[in-house]
This record gives C-alpha cells, sequence and structure tokens, in this order.
C-alpha cells in the first residue's frame, strides 16, 4: 500500500460507507505503507462495532486497485495516462467548449451522496456560479427523496432521524417498513436486539423472510408496490377500533378529516386480496403499534423507491399521527437513510432544486442570502433543472457535456442500459473518482481523487448528526482532492470567481456555516473545534452556544403553524404490475457484504469471497414450476433488457416474486431490468418494484 503515515498516532474518523457513519480509528504503521482499523467504542452510534466493509474499508486504499494517475482518453479510444495540467486543461476545455457552442444548460454536474457536506456545497456551488448550469443533481435521488418529500409535507422539515438511535430500544413497538438493517446496516441490528430484551416487539414488513425478520415478532409479507395500501389498511383499523389519539390529533396535526377519509376506503378485505397479507395479521400489526405508550415507524428504501414512494411513506406518517407518536419521546417517524452522507449531500445544493441549508432555489430570500455568501447577483443563478434520471436521460441530447464526482450510474442507475448509451452518446464526459469504476471507464478524462482517509471533512448521518472525518494518512504522490479539483477548474474557467474555491475543507465548512445560517438545516454554529470532540453535533444548530437539537418537534413542526399536516392519500398499482408476458414481480436490494454499485467494494477480496457475484433468489415452488435448479443460470427479462445470473432457491420470498442486489455490472446487472417510472413529487424511480419473466438460460 503505498501511502506515508503523517503520525504514527491513532486518528479517530468515521467509515466511508453507510449512513450510521461508525466511528472508528485509524492507526498507521511505523512505515507508512498501512493501516490499522478498529471500531471505536466511545462513539454512540456503533460502539466499536463494525461490519465487514468497513473492517476491511482500509483495502481500498492501496494503489493495487485505485487510481493514481489521471487518465485522457487518446485519439486511438485508449484511456492513457495524462500530466494534471493536462487532465484539468481537457476537462477546461470540454466545458468551455459545450457551453459557448450550446449554452450552459448544455453542461451538467452529477454528484453523489457519498460526498463530504464540503464537496457538495462545493460542487453545487461550482455548477451555479462558474459554469451558471441549472442541470445538476446526485445519485441520493435514488436513496430517500420519497421521505425526504413525504417529511417536508408532513412535518415542515426532512431530517432522516428526528431522534436518536439510542431511542429506538426505549421505546414499545417498531414498524420496520422495508428495511433489512442486518445486512445494509449491521452494527445497527443491537438497537432492534435491546429492543426486544427491553420488551418491545418489532413488526417487520418486507416481501422476503430476510435475516432482520427474523428478529421480529411479527413479519408481514406484502406483494412488492402495495406497502401504501397496507398503510391505509391499517390506520382504517386504527379509525375502526377506536385508537385513534383524538387529543393529539385536535391539538397537534391539521387535515386528518381528509385523511380518514382516505383510510376508510382501504377496508381490511381489501386490503388483503392487494398485499396478499391476511386481515388477521393486519389486526395483530395494530393491536401491537397502539398497545404501548411509545412507538415508532421507521422506513427504508422499500416503500421509498416506488413511483408513488411519497405517497407510501405519507400515509405510514398518517398512522404514526393519528397514533399520536411524532414529537414525542421515545415516539415517532423516521426514515433510516442509506448512503454515507445521504443526509447532509443533499442539504447543501447538489441537488437540482436547493439552495445551501436545505433552503428552496425557486425561494428569493434563500437566493438573496446565498448569492450574498457568494458574492454575486442573486438572478444570476440558474433556477431549478432536472432531477437525476432525468437529467441522465437527457444526456446527448441538450446535454453535452457531463462532470461526474463520485457516483457509478452505469450500475446504480434504474433502466441501466439505457443510462449507459445515453453516457456514451455525449459530446464529452469527466469523471472524478477513487477508482475506475464502470462509468470512469467510458470518459474523456478521469481524475483521481483523495478517499476518507486522507482527507479531512464532515458529514452528517443519518440521525442527522454532523462528524468530522479526519486525514489520517498522506495520499500517493499525483493525487489530488475534489476541492482542489474544483479550485483548478475554476482557476481556468471563471478566475474571477477562484478565491470562492478554496481547497482547504474547514474554509469550505465555514463558508457553509454561513450560507446555511437561518435555513431549515442551520449549521452556523458548528464548528470543526466542536466536531472534534468527537460525538458530532445535531443540526439545527444556530448558534456556538447551541447544543444542537438531537430530537426535533417536541414543542412545535416545522410548519408555519406549528401543526403536523396529514396529507390524504390512496393506494394505486405500480406503474409496471405482472401480466401474461411478464407474469412475476422484481425487487432489487443490498447483500450485507458489497455496497451500492459496488465499484469499490468489489475490489476486497474478502468481500468478494463473501459475495462473488450476482444470483436471483426464487421460491421453489416457483422453481419447481419453471424447471429451475439451484445454481443454474437464469435469463430475468423486462420490458428494458434481460440480465443472467445463477438460481437461489429460498423459502423466505414470496413465491410471486424474485430478488436480485444491484452492486455487479454486466450480465447480472439488476438494474438493466428496473423502471424508470418517477415518483410525481420526489422524481425518485421505481427500482422495488417491475414486471418479469424468469427462465433457464438455454
Amino acid at each position: 500500500m503505498h501511502t506515508r503515515a503523517t503520525s504514527p498516532a491513532p486518528v479517530s474518523t468515521h467509515c466511508p460507507y453507510c449512513a450510521l457513519q461508525c466511528g472508528m480509528t485509524l492507526t498507521p504503521d511505523a512505515s507508512g505503507a498501512g493501516v490499522t482499523v478498529a471500531g471505536r467504542a466511545d462513539f454512540p452510534v456503533n460502539q466499536g462495532a463494525l461490519c465487514g466493509k468497513g473492517q476491511s474499508a482500509a483495502a481500498v486504499l492501496s494503489s493495487r486497485v485505485r487510481l493514481t494517475t489521471p487518465l485522457i482518453r487518446s485519439a486511438g479510444g485508449e484511456l492513457e495516462p495524462a500530466t494534471w495540467d493536462e487532465a484539468l486543461d481537457a476537462i477546461a476545455n470540454g466545458l468551455r467548449r459545450t457551453r459557448t457552442a450550446q449554452g450552459a444548460d448544455a453542461c451538467a454536474v452529477f454528484g453523489g451522496g457519498g460526498l463530504t457536506n464540503e464537496k457538495a456545497y462545493a460542487l453545487g456551488k461550482f455548477a451555479r456560479t462558474v459554469l451558471g448550469t441549472s442541470q445538476i443533481d446526485y445519485n441520493g435521488r435514488f436513496c430517500m427523496s420519497s421521505a425526504a418529500a413525504a417529511g417536508q409535507r408532513a412535518f415542515g422539515l426532512d431530517r432522516g432521524l428526528p431522534f436518536p438511535m439510542e431511542d429506538i430500544p426505549r421505546t414499545g413497538c417498531v414498524v420496520l417498513v422495508g428495511s433489512n438493517l442486518a445486512e445494509t446496516m449491521p452494527p445497527a441490528l443491537r438497537y432492534l436486539t435491546e429492543l426486544k430484551a427491553n420488551g418491545g416487539k418489532l413488526i417487520v414488513i418486507d416481501p422476503r423472510r430476510t435475516r432482520t425478520a427474523d428478529q421480529a415478532d411479527l413479519h408481514l409479507a406484502p406483494r412488492p408496490g402495495t406497502d401504501l395500501a397496507l398503510a391505509l389498511g391499517m390506520l382504517h383499523l386504527v379509525v375502526a377500533e377506536g385508537r385513534v389519539d383524538e387529543e393529539y390529533v385536535r391539538e397537534r396535526t391539521r387535515g386528518w378529516e381528509a385523511a380518514r377519509a382516505g383510510a376508510m376506503a382501504h377496508w381490511p378485505e381489501y386490503v388483503e386480496r392487494v398485499t396478499g397479507v391476511p386481515v388477521p395479521q393486519l389486526r395483530s400489526a395494530v393491536r401491537l403499534f397502539t398497545d404501548t405508550e411509545h412507538a415508532m415507524v421507521l422506513t427504508a428504501r422499500g416503500p421509498e423507491q416506488q413511483s408513488k414512494g411519497t405517497d407510501t411513506v405519507g400515509a405510514w406518517i398518517n398512522l404514526a399521527l393519528a397514533t399520536g407518536r411524532p414529537g414525542r419521546p421515545l415516539s415517532g417517524y423516521g426514515c433510516l437513510t442509506g448512503q454515507g452522507n445521504g443526509q447532509g449531500g443533499r442539504e447543501h445544493g447538489q441537488k437540482a432544486d436547493q439552495l445551501p441549508g436545505y433552503r428552496k432555489l425557486t425561494d428569493p430570500a434563500a437566493r438573496a442570502h446565498v448569492a450574498g455568501v457568494w458574492g454575486v447577483d442573486p438572478d444570476s443563478l440558474p433556477g431549478p433543472g432536472r432531477s437525476a434520471y432525468e437529467l441522465l436521460d437527457a444526456l446527448g441530447g441538450d446535454i453535452r457535456a457531463l462532470l461526474l464526482m463520485g457516483s457509478n450510474p452505469v450500475v446504480s442507475a434504474p433502466r441501466a442500459a439505457h443510462v449507459e448509451e445515453r453516457i456514451r452518446s455525449l459530446d464529452f464526459l469527466a469523471v472524478a473518482d477513487v477508482v475506475l469504476s464502470e462509468t470512469a471507464e467510458l470518459a474523456d478524462v478521469v481524475l483521481p481523487v483523495t478517499q476518507w482517509a486522507e482527507e479531512t471533512g464532515t458529514t452528517t448521518n443519518l440521525e442527522g448528526r454532523v462528524l468530522l472525518r479526519r486525514r489520517a494518512l498522506t495520499p500517493p504522490d499525483g493525487i489530488r482532492s475534489d476541492l482542489e479539483v474544483l479550485r483548478d477548474l475554476t482557476t481556468r474557467l471563471a478566475p474571477d470567481l477562484e478565491k470562492g474555491f478554496p481547497a482547504d475543507p474547514e474554509e469550505v465548512f465555514d463558508e457553509l456555516r454561513r450560507a446555511s445560517s437561518g435555513g431549515p438545516a442551520d449549521y452556523a454554529g458548528i464548528s470543526y473545534e466542536r466536531l472534534a470532540e468527537g460525538r458530532g453535533v445535531f443540526w439545527p444548530c444556530p448558534e456556538p452556544t447551541d447544543p444542537g437539537t438531537p430530537r426535533l418537534f417536541l414543542d412545535r413542526f416545522a410548519t408555519e403553524d406549528g401543526r403536523a399536516r396529514f396529507v390524504p392519500v390512496t393506494h394505486r398499482p405500480a406503474a409496471e404490475e405482472p401480466d401474461a408476458q411478464y407474469p412475476l414481480h422484481l425487487t432489487t436490494g443490498r447483500v450485507v457484504a458489497q455496497y451500492q454499485s459496488g465499484a469499490q467494494t468489489r475490489r476486497v477480496a474478502e468481500l468478494n469471497k463473501a459475495a462473488p457475484g450476482p444470483f436471483v433468489e426464487l421460491h421453489p415452488r416457483l422453481a419447481a414450476r419453471l424447471g429451475i435448479a439451484e445454481g443454474d443460470t437464469v435469463t430475468v427479462t423486462s420490458r428494458r433488457g434481460r440480465a443472467l445470473a445463477p438460481a437461489r432457491l429460498t423459502a423466505t420470498i414470496r413465491p410471486d416474486t424474485v430478488f436480485m442486489p444491484f452492486h455487479w455490472p454486466g450480465p447480472g446487472r439488476a438494474n438493466t431490468l428496473t423502471n424508470p417510472a418517477l415518483d410525481p413529487t420526489s422524481r425518485m424511480p421505481e427500482f422495488k418494484v417491475c414486471a418479469v419473466r424468469v427462465a433457464r438460460a438455454g
């Protein structure tokens, strides 16, 4: 490993992977040739525990698996080593040429939910001030945008969890919707184990009986795409059985009558027909959820990654509100964010419709405030652009050049073969990444950038806890940070703005604090000095003397009148339901040993040994009907394409459903199949359900 230790002393930092942002200690060895990873027992979220991905995270620091020099595509079509000046000049020329010929919006920027707050902030600023483009979004749109939209509608504010995770074991009942914590966030499973040890109840809603569902007191297995009907059916029973918290509804909410009317149209027998969940199980779930003083509803990608994801999450929020949960101690609704900085990544400006501090790009006061911090005319800031899939779909059309940081849409985007085709049709593509991802392989210019252990920066975990990741190692020679890249591109494209793009992360964070001040996600009172204490600070934190806000909404919600809003919703089918030609549901998800598009984890030997490749999970009864045996190569075909992978037979999945993990490219790429149908509010694609047919290959 070609790295040099800046200090032999252990460095406290955080994992580069999921939104738990587990605390870890990095100890460089004496030679500077490597680093030892250990969990931090003093960090409250993981208390020393790490999953296999965290334990092996240092493997990706190796020069054997990462990029170490800029690459430029030659006249012969190959990516060849280049100097930094050559690479940066090529990017500046490509963007400048496109902007001059076809306008600023012909240039687009695509970011990632793993970028630090400083990078996300600088990337949004770069797009809007240096390029002057409205065309910026990020892969976090694919993560929890539906929950964010539903939270904004109901509470006036989106923060994944409005309470710390330490509250979960102390509640009376948790309804976990569409989450497999045991594989996606293994250190978090202890919260559910402690919940049960304390006498609390766990209800898991998932079409698969996962390792998490094995922990449940009650597992409901609805047909994919019917979570909305399930929530409405439970709310119907809450009303019919007299379990509504009438005083809470009267004192702390608005809109109940319309939401109530919507729920009453979803009687239990109808919901059983739609979801496949028996009425007795519905009644048991309602009883467990309401026969306790404290209870929580937690959602994840299952209900969110649907073309009706905002309404689906809204229905679960309505259930929580009707029973008096949000804004009370040890109770409420929360979303389990997925990506490492999925929360902070959408708060500070790399989302198509937002400015730093979670301000709306269409709000004149927000534009004036941020423009004042940036030293530009508010009228010079472009308006909202396209959401992530819509941006990717427009590549090669009116978008001709793309700068991409920290994302791999060739594997992670829905209808991935089409997205790959659109990327190939660009006039110019530049990618900054740690490894040569499948998307980077298509680029005209590739820049090797620093990673988590080689740079300092902040992230915001799923609780809204702002954390400091510290630099522990000096990166290999020839590697620069994303902040340096943006500074150097600004020097070439808009030298009068160069001072606005410092490479020092603390300097960027201090400007982010000013830009977020007074906004919904207010970081003004948070400093590197405070974060250095090691436990993080919860936003909003408007003043240096403010302790931060671990628990939101205890006194009032973030709406104008302080009341939460019921939103009336009704069930509707998925955008694509099974039929005679495509008779099965496909749902997708993760496995414990890989992460997201796998661009980094697929380069770690021990993780590949645990999860070497894609597979198709199907019920033995379905397999018998199709003549498929364990290990047979099967084809899974949707209206968008075909994938091939070995069959894995298990009775833990519904017989009308097949499952594929989405971490791999090539023939086993699950997102070749998925449907880009978008939620009308959040613009979230429908990753979690589409219609397919399955057959034994050959």
